[in-house]
């Protein structure tokens, strides 16, 4: 529900899918009922749809007509036409000359069916069926009675008989011996048939009646297969037309979906401040834009159509099921009952593992990223043995529960398939006792059996489902905790203007600064100006908070008190944008990206031209070795600036915040892998070069900052002097002390003279 806003895009598609996933079940459902169809009218029936004939002989009504109550005559005489060879014109409907090619041996009489409604169709078939089922019983009475039974075959050698030769002359002998009592009885075991044996039997003898016209029954049966089969094969083509449409609008809006999450969770942990990334850990936030994304994505491609489809089969299933023999339904309900019992069981021991894998994959994540980004340190104090078993330990961890819910869903397989076997053998037992029984026809067991399987293949498909929901659920949670973090750092609703009277000035007036779960402050009270066209350094034992400085000026953090201001305006009221355009900021560790020297140098200016990289790189003393590789600017840099040296990096870090050209510099202990020389060259080169900008260099070493313009010295966090490097020898005994450590009795001689 968090990440529904993501799906908005899509809807439309999704829609679309989930109407084509009607489609396709409609299609899937209707396949086995054509299946009976052929079954039960192609092939047992003769291809001979209705009990009641399209025309019969005058001796074929007088015979069907029987076995009929009053009623049912009633309604066979409305619904029956008789033609006869002595009308007045040729050429009129009621021609029996227009039915010779249709029924050659018909005779000079034929009573021909009027066109009829469904309901009145099937009222007729019925009454034909019943007609049918009422001669059988008086038969079988007569020949229980005679101490006989019926002839050999049946009921299918009705198809076959020869109606005028065999069983037209002995009408007036078995209606002498049928009395009403008998009729009577007959009648009502014939009525308390199904309607699907009533109209199977009266097909037959419908079939009958045809061949006694001389009609071309294997024509009819042929043509009947025919037009069925191919029913079936439009059906199944539109429904496989359904099934890769889904497929292809699935795919597409998981995609989406998935592509559209990474692109907002990448740009909301770009505008993370430090006190998110150490509330999310960086491994975690990898696999958050990976994996868990991942599993959403399969979730939308598998999920929709699993999610839909599935409940759509069971049910239509069901109905199907029931409608072609309620009196097999107990079988489906008691697969289904043993069914969901062992899902239930089996989910609810491995649903609790899917909440746990993530935070597993989390673990191996970290403890991969934390030996591939050390591996040097890793080499040099020969703890590989010790990183091995580290890394084994949490992805053993994760292979465990990953074989524990893999062999719990390989025990679901065989036991779901035993249980499909198992329905399929007391279908066939169960359906071949109805249908010796005549109350079940063999299509409609065929059929029965099909539904039954998609009903179990539906409920097996939730099951699935109970395997991706709850893993695309946690990884969601995931994904959503990224998205709606409340970041620290905001910009304001309306942002303020620079000052442009102030261009370059930076201020810190009373500025405290404290660190999330601290006990004390990391700054206390600090209060200076730096001022465009000078340097500023900064100076101080490690942990004095030199760093924090710098950070509080590009606001990767918010003073705890006071204020900080840039260009006149404090930096919590402007766009962190505007802000860091105006800064050029070199850090501690020299991170190059990969690429080109060119694109590195140009990150902050993309549109900086030749001369200007070239003039950047001259300043940071970096021309030299670029001007030595073949490919000059365009070499290429590897993944964090691996193929380069830490001299390197770090000089290429400096023409990259130099190329910028900005108003503001931040060199954060940056010239510490510097050799002196090169120090040396780099801060009168950047005088030159950087002359109207406000410099602060944050340094270690006081050779650096000799020349500053001003000093400021810190200690735990306060200001502890202030000044230049002479002032400073005499009035900051810190200083001295920090000074006395680097430079010679000579070097301090002279300055403090």
């Amino acid at each position: 529900m968090k990440l529904k806003g993501y799906l908005k895009p899509f809807t439309a598609g999704l829609l679309l899918a989930v109407g084509l996933l009607f489609l396709q079940a409609i299609c899937d459902l209707n396949l086995p009922n054509y299946m009976s169809d052929i079954v039960n009218v192609g092939i047992q029936q003769g291809g001979i749809e209705h009990a009641a004939p399209d025309a019969i002989s005058e001796e074929g009504m007088a015979f069907i007509t029987l076995f009929m109550d009053d009623g049912e005559r009633a309604m066979v005489a409305d619904a029956y036409e008789l033609m006869s060879n002595f009308t007045n014109s040729a050429n009129e409907a009621g021609d029996i000359r227009i039915y010779d090619a249709r029924y050659p041996l018909a005779g000079d009489h034929l009573f021909v069916r009027k066109q009829l409604d469904a309901g009145e169709r099937a009222a007729l078939d019925r009454a034909f069926g019943v007609s049918a089922w009422t001669f059988i019983h008086a038969l079988q009475d007569l020949g229980a009675a005679a101490g006989g039974s019926m002839p050999e075959g049946g009921i299918a050698d009705m198809q076959n008989i020869d109606l005028k030769e065999q069983l037209y002359p002995r009408l007036p002998l078995l209606k002498a011996a049928l009395t009403p009592e008998a009729l009577a009885s007959a009648r009502g075991r014939a009525a308390a048939q199904p309607d699907s044996i009533l109209r199977q039997t009266g097909a037959l003898f419908a079939g009958a009646f045809y061949a006694e016209l001389g009609a071309n029954t294997g024509g009819m049966q042929t043509a009947y297969i025919l037009r069925i089969g191919g029913i079936m094969l439009l059906i199944a083509l539109l429904g496989g037309v359904a099934t890769v449409l889904v497929g292809l609008i699935s795919s597409r809006a998981a995609a989406g979906l998935a592509r559209n999450l990474r692109r907002a969770v990448f740009a909301k942990i770009e505008q993370f401040s430090q006190a998110e990334f150490e509330r999310f850990s960086t491994a975690s936030l990898i696999t958050r834009c990976t994996n868990d994304i991942t599993h959403v994505q399969m979730l939308i491609n598998m999920g929709l159509r699993m999610i839909c489809y599935a409940p759509i089969m069971g049910i239509g299933g069901i109905i199907m099921a029931v409608n072609k023999a309620v009196s097999m339904s107990w079988i489906i309900a008691v697969a289904v009952v043993v069914l969901l019992g062992i899902m239930f069981v089996t989910l609810s021991v491995a649903l609790p593992r899917f909440k746990l894998i993530q935070k597993l994959v989390d673990r191996l994540n970290l403890v991969s990223r934390e030996n591939l980004s050390g591996m040097m340190v890793i080499r040099a104090f020969g703890t590989q043995a010790h990183e091995a078993k580290r890394f084994d330990a949490a992805n053993l961890d994760l292979a465990r529960v990953n074989l524990f819910i893999q062999r719990v869903m390989a025990f679901m397989m065989p036991v779901m398939m035993l249980i499909m076997n198992g329905v399929m053998l007391t279908v066939v037992w169960v359906g071949a006792q109805q249908i010796s029984q005549s109350a079940l026809q063999v299509g409609d067991m065929m059929a029965f059996m099909q539904y039954a399987m998609q009903i179990l293949m539906s409920f097996m498909m939730i099951g699935f489902m109970f395997v991706f929901v709850p893993r695309a659920m946690v990884s969601a949670e995931r994904i959503g905790e990224v998205l709606y973090t409340e970041q620290v750092i905001r910009d304001p609703k309306e942002p303020r203007a620079f000052d442009p009277a102030k261009r370059g000035v930076v201020e810190f007036r009373g500025v405290s600064f404290r660190y999330d779960g601290a006990e004390e402050n990391a700054l206390h009270e600090l209060t200076f100006t730096a001022l465009p066209g000078q340097t500023t350094a900064i100076i101080g034992p490690t942990g004095s908070g030199k760093s924090t400085v710098a950070n509080l000026i590009l606001r990767f953090f918010d003073a705890t008190e006071g204020w900080v201001s840039v260009d006149g305006a404090d930096v919590r009221e402007v766009a962190q944008k505007d802000l860091r355009g105006k800064i050029g900021y070199v850090p501690q560790k020299g991170v190059l990206l990969s690429g080109t020297i060119a694109s590195n140098l140009s990150y902050g200016k993309p549109d900086a031209t030749g001369e200007e990289l070239r003039a950047a790189a001259a300043v940071a003393q970096a021309l030299d070795f670029i001007q030595e590789r073949p490919e000059g600017f365009d070499a290429e840099i590897a993944q964090g600036g691996a193929n380069v040296s830490g001299g390197q990096k770090q000089r290429l870090s400096i023409a990259r915040a130099l190329a910028k050209d900005p108003e503001i510099l931040i060199f954060d202990d940056s010239f510490s892998a510097l050799d002196f020389k090169t120090d040396a060259a780099l801060r009168k080169a950047l005088q030159q070069h950087a002359g109207g900008s406000t410099v602060l260099v944050i340094a270690q070493r006081v050779g650096t900052i000799l020349h500053a313009d001003q000093i400021l010295v810190m200690d735990k966090g306060r200001l502890v002097g202030i000044g230049t490097h002479r002032e400073l020898l005499q009035t900051c005994p810190l200083y001295f002390e920090i000074a006395s450590s680097q430079l010679s009795k000579e070097e301090l001689g002279e300055d403090l003279t």
